[in-house]
């Protein structure tokens, strides 16, 4: 079989199958340890018996249910390789989008100043490892309640040469027991509501863990649980950045000004046209 049959024959039997046709292209370049371009320049060679083997086993497997990610044991993100299991939550294309957001307030509200940021909520450490590679001026701390998490991103951490400081906690606990003071803090917390929870993809609903995914009844505990503990741990001058659902950016908002009278809160859109973060500055 050659790669480009390879990839005619998984782009069918996925699109049959309701899942998307692209991933054969992902487990391919897996499976024959290239990237994309080595891909494209290679469609004519023939793959080997164990390649062929190995490649439809990965694609059968996706149809069942199996995220590619999972499988292949990593995901891109803000253009760094992150190791992931069924630990963590698969880091999505969004999230970079707040990542973005957090880097640009950063420069806008503090400059060059030193600061402390916290993450909460590691999962595979997306979040904090890239603010740490991306601005050296950060002190990057993230807290997660589950240490298996916490495991995963201490693997990215020292894989990518991250500097950060991994707490295991509740939400912000560790900061307000020690009495540190955050000028940022940033989350993607859990925010699908329970009743949707029951209608998401068997991909994720069966996969992905269900604690960084379901954020009680009306998707926004954790978002409320927040406003109650921010207070006791950010400066007077601090940045909010939260990630949410799609139509919880008005609700969120709603919590943050009530929370911070005098804040500017702002609910910013994705790519996509979508409400999916919310950001909160405090002078």
């Amino acid at each position: 079989m050659r790669v480009y049959e390879a990839l005619k024959w998984a782009s069918s039997f996925l699109q049959e199958n309701g899942r998307d046709e692209n991933a054969g292209e992902i487990v391919l370049c897996h499976v024959l340890k290239t990237n994309r371009t080595g891909l494209l320049m290679n469609m004519r060679e023939e793959i080997t018996a164990e390649q062929e083997a190995s490649f439809t086993e990965f694609i059968h497997k996706h149809v069942e249910g199996i995220p590619i990610q999972y499988m292949i044991g990593h995901e891109m993100f803000y253009g760094r390789s992150f190791f992931v299991n069924e630990e963590v939550l698969i880091p999505r294309p969004e999230t970079e989008e707040l990542i973005v957001g957090v880097l640009e307030r950063i420069e806008r509200h503090f400059g060059d100043e030193k600061l402390h940021v916290a993450d909460i909520g590691t999962g595979s450490g997306a979040i904090s490892i890239t603010l740490a590679l991306e601005n050296k001026n950060l002190h990057v701390y993230t807290v997660d309640i589950a240490q298996e998490s916490i495991e995963v991103a201490k693997e990215n951490a020292k894989t990518l040469g991250a500097e950060v400081t991994f707490y295991h906690g509740d939400l912000l606990s560790p900061f307000y027991e020690t009495g540190q003071k955050l000028d940022v803090v940033v989350s993607n917390p859990p925010y699908i509501p329970e009743e949707d929870w029951r209608d998401l993809s068997p991909v994720v609903k069966e996969h992905e863990p269900k604690r960084a995914l379901v954020g009680g009844e009306d998707g926004l505990d954790f978002y409320r649980r927040f406003m109650e503990e921010l207070p006791n741990v950010l400066q007077k001058k601090a940045i909010v950045a939260f990630e949410i659902g799609v139509g919880q950016g008005e609700d969120v908002k709603g919590l943050l000004q009530q929370a911070f009278p005098h804040a500017h809160v702002e609910v910013v859109f994705d790519i996509n046209g979508k409400d999916r973060m919310v950001f909160a500055e405090m002078e």
